[in-house]
């Protein structure tokens, strides 16, 4: 029995031998037992909702991607890679045979397209960083000052970007047509004996060909630096201009320290744009005669006629090394900035 008794400082509170007492509270602050409480329901809310076929999706919705990507990604790239040191026609795996480095060895001494593709690879990737990064910032400033008709000369300009390279390569085609093409038209050199053969001269066709890549990664860029511009804080500009700075002063000292991240990311696209570089050239005249690349030595090798496997991973390889050298020790450099600022 218990019995509770009120004194003028507090409660008493008195049992009899024999009699259960209730269970005492457990210990901790009242605060500690609310969120043990509430955590106890939130888990027993999750197991509410979700139920063992909606944990099966969730698993199912994450799983097959991941596996998928492992299996056509990395376990290609590292295949390609165990391939480079090898020889194989791609008829049974009875027929692979490990050969060292004898596949490096040929590529950098006795094939004659490597070195030239090599240096192909350089001039598209210094096109593009020349040509269309500084482009697509002058057409994102430009269409960030809410002009009249953006929203049509951002579709015109991002066009391109949604046609496939195979298509830009046979619009481009027309155009440099020695016969009736735009441009031939233009110049007057569509007559018998003034033709310029802008696909078929060596000297000429790669550069034909970098005026369309151009084209199609200017709206690319263009679109990247808009979103970048758009993430600027306006009271910055807003500042800049009460300080007495020009638009070109706000442009250099204010917006462009903002878009390193988007730079950041423009570069990345744009080395991975020019060592990919494959549909547009293949479309054109199939890498050869003045536009040998390193993906077209690779399709060539793996996919062609001779179908040497090992040594068109070897090239792949050298490929893969390249833009990691390119992109690695900038990233690096890019955060390391950022983490000291």
């Amino acid at each position: 029995m218990t019995v509770t008794r009120n004194t003028g400082t507090g409660t008493e509170i008195t049992s009899t031998p024999g009699a259960t007492n209730p269970p005492s509270p457990p210990p901790g602050p009242p605060e500690t037992q609310l969120a043990k409480g509430r955590s106890r329901r939130v888990r027993q809310g999750h197991r509410r909702l979700l139920t063992r076929r909606d944990r099966f999706t969730l698993w199912l919705m994450v799983g097959v991607p991941t596996v998928l990507h492992i299996a056509l990604v990395w376990v290609t790239a590292l295949a390609s890679v165990g391939l480079a040191f090898t020889t194989w026609d791609g008829i049974g795996f009875d027929s692979i045979k490990w050969v060292g480095l004898d596949n490096f060895r040929e590529l950098f001494t006795s094939n004659p397209q490597f070195w030239p593709a090599v240096q192909h690879n350089v001039i598209w990737l210094a096109v593009l960083i020349l040509v269309p990064m500084p482009l697509g910032m002058f057409l994102a400033v430009q269409l960030d000052k809410k002009i009249r008709f953006s929203r049509v000369y951002q579709a015109a300009f991002f066009l391109p970007v949604v046609m496939s390279f195979a298509v830009i390569g046979f619009v481009w085609q027309l155009v440099y047509n020695p016969d009736t093409g735009l441009i031939n038209s233009l110049i007057g050199a569509n007559k018998p004996g003034h033709y310029i053969d802008w696909i078929g001269d060596p000297d000429l066709n790669l550069w034909a060909v970098l005026v369309a890549a151009c084209w199609r990664h200017t709206g690319y860029l263009m679109i990247l630096y808009l979103a970048g511009l758009k993430g600027v804080d306006p009271a910055l500009r807003e500042a800049s201009a009460l300080d007495g700075a020009n638009e070109w002063q706000t442009f250099k000292n204010v917006v462009f320290p903002t878009l390193r991240p988007t730079n950041t990311i423009v570069l990345v696209v744009t080395i991975i744009e020019a060592l990919r570089a494959f549909d547009l050239v293949f479309v054109f005249n199939k890498g050869a005669e003045g536009t040998e690349l390193l993906s077209i030595l690779v399709t060539n090798n793996i996919i062609g006629e001779s179908s040497r496997i090992g040594y068109g991973s070897a090239i792949a390889v050298v490929l893969l090394l390249i833009s990691l050298a390119v992109i690695i020790p900038y990233l690096v450099a890019t955060f390391r900035k950022e983490r000291r600022s």
